[in-house]
Order: structure tokens, then C-alpha cells, then sequence
């Protein structure tokens, strides 16, 4: 992937001088609208207005974006301090993402009535996390194994396997131990458990690259011999993440404010652009990403994986991180690339849950109008339909319904029997749980 290096306004105001700037500034756009924040690769190939020059025209756009900037306390290997924008764009993204991702957010009870459901929505969704982030990094497993590899416990077979299961534990110390602030300490076991058993060096595992050793570059895609990024000298890592854990603790009612999703997606570039790690950096950036933006209450991004849709366009992402390396440090674009994510994810989840409604009371339909079970049958299965993870008993059905034990082993039994109940042994009796596919069954047995 190539992105052309774009010219500093600095170097074309000495080149062009200061009427072309006045000019530019009173003849030309900002150059930014409601979906677009063009760099220098794409402008350069387009008409500029008002008979200015494309030169003339990317200093009026580079002034007016620099005198609106905000510099965050990244310094790059050339020694630019990095800097982003809020363009009317970011913010209206910005202001969606605040109205459907934080605060009391009202869902249909169908799906959020009970924890045990809330419950199995989140494993799916940090199942699919682990899945789709390992495989932007290499991972070769099929989703339909790794998710059959998660949901069993079983040991991986092989380093792709390994690299899910470890990031679907990374996910849940991110959620359970790495508490309301980042350490190092934190940080380094964050990277430990995302990386055990995948290393060529098992040794690098939850440390910083150390001097002496040949710091990882990031290459092309399209060239695996052309690094596109070489990140700052190993003897400098423990300063900058020290400094990258400050920055990720910094309180939100300080000097400084960065609106919270900022924050956290600057904390993600961050990361990725330092590399302090033998492998693993895009893992545990996206991981600190989630955590910043649960920290600030951001509690839906818990239900949201953002990286299949990063994954169904990884030269978008790649292509982020060089727009900002080539334009003096603009984080801009990257900030962009990540909301837009964030709201596609948004807008899947709304569409899931909006299946999931529709799925229930397609079903609640069906069994209304069956004639195939008794009363207390389709009781249980509308209430298995709302909770996939509710467990019956010949006990709490007999008492759910004043039933005797028998009428009651006589219910359960018969729907295990249809194949709508998974039975099991659990101590001297039996425990009876909806199959996955439970809804898919009944429809096929009205069918």
C-alpha cells in the first residue's frame, strides 16, 4: 500500500509565500465536509477550486487544519508531536456514538430482561472479538472451530487456536482484574496472556522489546519487504509507555479535556505506533481501546466487536495509520477510520437485536397456535426462547406448574425427547437446558 508523503504547509508557505496563502485561504473549502477529510495522496489527483494550484490549495487546507488542531502527548521517532482535529465530521460521529453507547440506554426486554441472557450476549460478543482480532493478526482457524474450541474449553490444537483462546482470556482479565486505571504491571500481563505459548521467543511474552534485539517493523501488505513504520528505539520504551499509561489515566475533569472516545482511540494508535512488543501490538491495542471506553462508561462497546469490521477492510486500517505518519503526525484520520467502525458496529448490534425481537415473537407466535404440546410445555419453551441459558429441573417445573415429580419428568423428558431440551446428569438428578438452536427447531416443527 502506498500513500504519497504529503508536504509541509511550513516547507510550501516558504516555497509559495504568503499572498499564495491568502489567496488559498480566501478562494478554497476547508476541504473537509460531512464524509470527507482528504489527505495530500487524494487531493493531489483532484481539481482545485477557484483556479488555485493543488499546492496552493493543501496549504490553505493544512493552515486551517493546523490552527485547529490539539496536540496530545505523543512524540513520533522524527521527534512531531502528534496532533488530531475535531472537524464537524468527528463530532457528529462522536455525538451518535454518546447517544447510543453510554448512559441508560432502553432495550427491548425481550433480549436484556434477564442477566443469564444479557450473559450469553456477551460471551457470543467477546467470543467473536477474540476470533476476528487474531485473525486480522495472522490466526488461520475457521470461526466455526474456534467458537466450538471456546464454547468447550477444550485445549487449542495448534498457534492459531492458541492465539483465540488467549485473546478471549485477555478479554476477560481486561474485564474482571485490570481494574479503573493502566500500569505497566497491568499492561505487560495484558500482553503476557494475549501471547503465551505463540512466540518464537517464549521469552518475550509480557516484557518490552529490549536494546539489543531487532525492534519489530511494520511492513506493507502488499510488500513484505518494504517497512512502512519503524517504531522508536527499544531504550526508550519504558519512558513512552509510562507516559502512554498517563496519558490513558488522565481524569476527564482535569486541565485538558479529550472527549472520552478520543481518548481511547488515540490510546489505541498509541500503542500501535510505539510496538514495544516482539508481536501482539495491534492484540493489546484494541484490547486497551476497550477498556478505555468501558472505564468512561461506555458500557455498550462491551457488546460491540469492533474487529470484524475492521477485518472485512484491513487496508482501510493500515491505510489510517499511514495517512497520519505521511501528514505530520495528523491523527485525524485515524480517529475518522475508528468512528466509523464504531458506528457500524453500532448499527449490527441495533440490526441483531432487532432480529433477535423479531425471532421471539415469530416463535412465541408459532407455539401459541401449536396443538402439538401441553400448557406447561409451551410455557417453558417461550420462557427458554427469551432466556437461552435458563436450566429446568424435574423439581422447579413440578413446582412452577403444581405438578407431580412424574408429570413433571413426563414433560421434560418428552421435549428432550423432540430434541428442544438437552438433558444432563447434575448430581442424583437431571438438568434440562434449551438447545442453541432451539428457536430454528420450533419453526421447523411448525413447518
Amino acid at each position: 500500500m502506498f500513500v504519497a508523503k504529503a508536504p509541509r504547509y511550513i516547507d510550501l508557505l516558504d516555497k509559495l509565500g504568503a499572498d499564495a496563502l491568502g489567496r488559498a485561504l480566501q478562494a478554497a473549502p476547508s476541504g473537509s465536509s460531512q464524509d470527507r477529510y482528504p489527505h495530500w495522496n487524494k487531493l493531489r489527483h483532484l481539481d482545485p477550486p477557484n483556479g488555485l494550484s493543488t499546492e496552493e490549495w493543501w496549504l490553505g487546507i493544512k493552515v486551517r487544519r493546523v490552527s485547529d488542531a490539539r496536540l496530545f502527548p505523543l512524540v513520533g521517532t522524527d521527534g512531531t508531536v502528534f496532533r488530531y482535529g475535531l472537524p464537524d465530521l468527528v463530532l457528529r460521529r462522536l455525538h451518535r456514538i454518546d447517544q447510543r453507547a453510554s448512559g441508560e440506554v432502553a432495550m427491548d426486554e425481550v433480549v436484556t430482561s434477564e442477566k443469564q441472557a444479557g450473559q450469553r450476549f456477551l460471551v457470543n460478543s467477546l467470543m467473536e472479538e477474540a476470533i476476528r482480532s487474531s485473525q486480522l493478526e495472522g490466526a488461520t482457524t475457521s470461526r466455526r472451530v474456534a467458537k466450538e474450541m471456546l464454547r468447550t474449553g477444550r485445549e487449542p490444537k495448534n498457534r492459531s487456536e492458541r492465539m483465540i483462546a488467549n485473546n478471549y482470556r485477555a478479554l476477560q482479565f481486561m474485564r474482571e482484574e485490570m481494574g479503573d486505571s493502566l500500569s505497566l504491571d497491568s499492561l505487560l500481563e495484558l500482553h503476557r496472556i494475549l501471547t503465551e505459548g505463540t512466540l518464537d521467543d517464549p521469552s518475550a511474552a509480557g516484557r518490552f522489546q529490549r536494546p539489543g534485539e531487532v525492534r519489530v517493523a511494520v511492513f506493507d501488505r502488499d510488500d513484505d519487504q518494504r517497512p512502512v513504520h519503524e517504531p522508536p528505539p527499544a531504550e526508550q520504551l519504558p519512558e513512552r509507555m509510562q507516559r502512554l499509561c498517563a496519558f490513558a489515566n488522565e481524569d476527564d475533569d482535569g486541565e485538558r479535556f479529550i472527549h472520552p472516545v478520543v481518548r481511547a482511540i488515540l490510546l489505541h494508535f498509541w500503542l500501535a505506533y510505539d510496538h514495544p512488543f516482539e508481536d501482539g501490538n495491534g492484540r493489546t491495542a484494541r484490547i486497551l481501546f476497550s477498556w478505555l471506553m468501558q472505564q468512561r462508561g461506555y458500557w455498550l462497546i462491551e457488546y460491540l466487536p469492533i474487529s470484524p469490521i475492521i477485518r472485512k477492510a484491513p487496508a482501510k486500517y493500515g491505510r489510517a495509520f499511514l495517512e497520519t505518519e505521511t501528514d505530520e503526525g495528523d491523527t485525524t484520520y485515524f480517529l475518522i477510520h475508528q468512528l466509523e467502525a464504531i458506528e457500524r458496529a453500532l448499527e449490527e448490534h441495533d440490526a441483531y437485536i432487532q432480529r433477535k425481537i423479531a425471532e421471539v415473537r415469530d416463535v412465541e407466535r408459532l407455539l401459541q397456535d401449536s396443538d402439538g404440546f401441553n400448557h406447561r410445555q409451551l410455557a417453558l419453551l417461550t420462557d427458554a426462547v427469551r432466556h437461552p441459558e435458563g436450566v429446568y429441573s424435574f423439581r422447579s417445573h413440578a413446582a412452577s406448574h403444581r405438578v407431580t415429580h412424574e408429570t413433571a419428568r413426563s414433560d421434560l423428558t418428552g421435549l428432550a425427547k423432540r430434541g428442544l431440551l438437552a438433558q444432563r446428569r447434575k448430581g442424583r438428578s437431571y438438568a434440562f437446558e434449551p438447545v442453541s438452536d432451539l428457536a430454528d427447531r420450533l419453526r421447523e416443527l411448525g413447518q
